[in-house]
């Protein structure tokens, strides 16, 4: 298999763990917005994005922190 597949194909195996780990929990952002993962992003400029139900904008998984009780 040509290298260019194999990566792509990578990309989107972690891609499909990532959604089905983050999608329907409870997150708290590092500017301090809180809400459930709705949707799970890939964006070619700036990788994995996560949308927050009930607030605008798409952020970076790496600005999350999960919420624990």
């Amino acid at each position: 298999m040509p290298s260019v597949k194999r990566h792509a194909l990578i990309i989107l195996a972690e891609y499909g763990e990532a959604q089905a780990e983050l999608k329907g929990k409870t997150v708290i952002l590092a500017d301090g917005k809180a809400g459930t993962v709705e949707e799970v992003c890939l964006d070619e400029m700036h990788g994995l994005r996560i949308l927050i139900r009930g607030h605008y904008g798409k952020w970076p998984v790496s600005t999350i922190k999960f919420w624990e009780r």
